[in-house]
């Protein structure tokens, strides 16, 4: 396609639309002293008529402009090429077996698979692909028991985050009768002849929208139903609480873990329950700021990481005869990734610079030696049992596809266990890192990702991604789908925001409550430097953001929208004043603050993406995504900002302003295709609007 024909195209698509005619009521909430109005109060019902139409209605306009884009197709065939290779979990071993998921390149969903040894012929545990017609089952959970004889396999439907759990003879790979439903937020934590687990009652209202109270947690026996499970816990007096347990290798301790995020407590308190007793004893018993999480029990002490006066975090080992604490691993000027106990050895990880290092300790802390890992990048896994004489870990980098390396703990060395057959060469991109500042001088980090030979003239389509929440870091990772974009001349950046964990605790504490403002102006900052530094221009810059991410973007397009000229607020947080009603969306107040404080009201109310769209605004081209099955950001988020935008900028806008709303899908993508479809949409609403063809 010649220039003048990309010019005609944009010039086509610019087009006013025509957006569907979205009612408003007359609905006015007060917020200490403030009347907020909400017109779109009853899109937040999932299930009425007048919702679905409305969906389907904004969904006509969204695919008619999607369909108009000549090469559309062409990014997809791209994406799906890219994408077609096989790709491999590092493996578990369990006995005799090594259990491990692969997908052979365009598999709706991986499969599980077990052989015996390392080079046995692999055989098929369960293979979600054939449980839905159209491929949106997951796999959530597998389990193994001690003895390897029995597993818990939870599975998920059309994305949501209710699971329900099954239980299958590992000797003949059969499903046993047993069935539990409406788990949520939960392991399957195996003791003997059954497994705990944590679950709500069964909501009242839509299932996908209705807010979750009451965590409990079960004891389910082998061979019984579940209307027979045993109540280990709940606490109905404090409903906004969650309630995880899991079990010691050695399976004579139960561990519960309680949380009180939705009373702005961002820690949690710690109890035991040991094998044969029926009382939970505390270690930690008040919840405060405070984490705590058990590596592993040592005897009848513990190994825990904890930012208990320790932003960084560290390893104490809790001596239970004397109620004391012991420092096994001290906090280091690095934040502390997480730690675990394989092979009699302590494995832990650490961040530099928000690229992985990785060590090896003695169970009382001695350093034994670095594992090298082949640059900046980042490393998980690590996992293992105490008799094992290996562990498996991957390493990926954002040129650098994920790698298994199997690590042998006698010699020390890594060598490579299994590596991807892709069909592009690593080396002919590369990765820079950048440290910018942000409004208040602080030195943020970003990871800028190109093809080799790539000019700085201003001219190149790029996206920049962000979080920068809930103590979550942004880390180098590789993606398939970003290759054809790369190979389009584009430029992938992700800027590591405060608010994440990329540099421990007080760079969470910079980004949270009162302080988030701080990640829209790290974001800010991060468009300013690249179009200083000429790697693009706000004409070809893209914005993109899920969930936290997508409350990023939505905010940052308010505060400065001709930075930007095309933006992907993905199932994001829109309403900051009622988030807390939905779900549970309550145990985000940890993070954002309430709208039931007044103080936090006025911070809340100052960004929310929601509250602040201007009328008669020029917004960069927007397409917002979402999903029907969401029951983590509700897609009411969704359905209010897109309605807003439309009334207020529709007119105004030189821009398409549209929400894609995906079916049988979740906070995430339910399955490979519709993955590929959603980046499809992506690449080919951003390059339309930028004026750009897509070769």
């Amino acid at each position: 396609m010649s220039t003048i024909a990309a010019s005609m195209l944009t010039n086509g698509l610019a087009q006013k639309l025509d957006y569907p005619s979205t009612n408003r009521v007359d609905h006015i909430d007060e917020y200490h002293g403030i009347k907020v109005s909400d017109p779109y109060r009853w899109l937040e019902d999932d299930r009425s008529k007048e919702t679905g139409e409305w969906v389907k209605a904004q969904n006509d306009v969204t695919f008619k402009y999607l369909d108009k884009i000549p090469f559309k197709n062409k990014i997809f065939l791209d994406l799906e090429k890219a994408y077609n290779y096989p790709k491999y979990s590092a493996p578990r071993k369990k006995g005799d077996y090594y259990y491990f998921y692969k997908n052979d390149g365009l598999q709706n969903q991986a499969v599980l698979y077990r052989q015996k040894g390392e080079n046995g012929a692999p055989e098929t545990v369960i293979d979600p692909n054939k449980l839905s017609a159209d491929g949106t089952t997951r796999l959530t959970v597998f389990s193994l028991s001690k003895d390897g004889n029995h597993a818990v396999l939870g599975f998920s439907q059309g994305g949501s985050d209710w699971q329900e759990y099954q239980v299958m003879d590992m000797k003949t790979l059969t499903m046993l009768a047993d069935k539990v439903e409406w788990v949520k937020i939960s392991g399957a934590a195996w003791q003997g002849d059954g497994f705990y687990y944590s679950r709500y009652p069964k909501p009242e209202g839509s299932a996908l929208a209705a807010k979750n109270e009451n965590h409990q947690v079960y004891f389910h026996k082998i061979g019984t139903k579940q209307s027979e499970d045993k109540l280990i816990f709940e606490d109905p007096a404090n409903p906004q609480r969650f309630h995880t347990i899991g079990t010691t290798e050695d399976e004579q301790f139960a561990v519960l873990s309680v949380s009180d995020r939705g009373k702005g407590k961002d820690g949690n308190g710690l109890w035991i329950l040991k094998k044969g007793e029926t009382k939970f004893t505390p270690i930690k018993e008040e919840i405060t700021d405070f984490q705590y999480g058990v590596i592993e029990n040592i005897g009848d002490d513990f190994l825990i990481e904890t930012n208990e006066d320790a932003p960084n975090s560290k390893v104490m080992r809790y001596v239970a005869a004397s109620k004391s604490w012991k420092t096994v691993l001290p906090e280091k000027p690095e934040p502390l990734l997480g730690a675990g106990l394989a092979g009699n050895k302590l494995f832990a990880s650490y961040s530099k610079d928000v690229s992985s290092r990785a060590y090896v300790y003695s169970i009382d802390g001695a350093l034994e030696n670095e594992v090298k890992l082949p640059g900046l990048g980042t490393a998980s896994g690590f996992g293992g049992e105490r008799e094992d004489s290996f562990v498996f870990y991957t390493y990926t980098s954002f040129n650098y596809p994920p790698t298994i390396f199997k690590y042998d703990i006698a010699s020390k060395k890594s060598a490579v266990f299994r590596e991807p057959e892709v069909s592009f060469k690593p080396e002919d991109y590369e990765t820079e890192q950048v440290f910018y500042p942000s409004k208040d001088g602080t030195k943020i980090p970003a990871f800028i990702t190109y093809k080799k030979g790539m000019k700085r003239d201003g001219s190149n389509p790029t996206v920049l991604y962000g979080y920068g929440g809930f103590n979550i870091s942004l880390t180098p990772a590789f993606s398939p789908t970003r290759i054809p974009f790369l190979d389009q001349g584009g430029i992938y950046v992700q800027a590591n925001l405060r608010g994440g964990s990329e540099y421990g605790e007080k760079w969470h504490e910079q980004g949270m409550k009162l302080k988030k403002q701080n990640v829209f102006d790290d974001f800010t900052a991060a468009a300013e430097f690249l179009i200083k530094e000429k790697y693009t221009s706000a004409s070809k810059l893209a914005i993109q953001g899920g969930s936290n991410g997508g409350l990023l973007v939505g905010a940052v397009m308010n505060q400065r929208p001709e930075l930007f000229k095309v933006a992907f607020p993905a199932v994001g947080v829109m309403d900051m004043l009622r988030f807390h009603k939905f779900t549970i969306g309550w145990n985000w107040i940890a993070d954002y603050g309430s709208s039931d404080n007044a103080e936090e009201f006025k911070v809340l109310y100052a960004y929310s993406p929601l509250h602040n769209i201007k009328e008669g605004g020029k917004y960069p081209a927007t397409m917002i995504t979402t999903a029907d099955h969401d029951d983590r950001v509700v897609p009411a988020h969704s359905f209010k900002y897109a309605a807003e935008l439309q009334a207020k900028a529709g007119k105004s806008s030189d821009n398409p302003l549209l929400i894609r709303i995906d079916t049988n899908s979740g906070h995430g993508a339910s399955n490979t295709k519709k993955a590929l479809e959603t980046q499809a949409d992506i690449y080919a609403f951003m390059f339309a609007n930028m004026g750009l063809v897509w070769k």
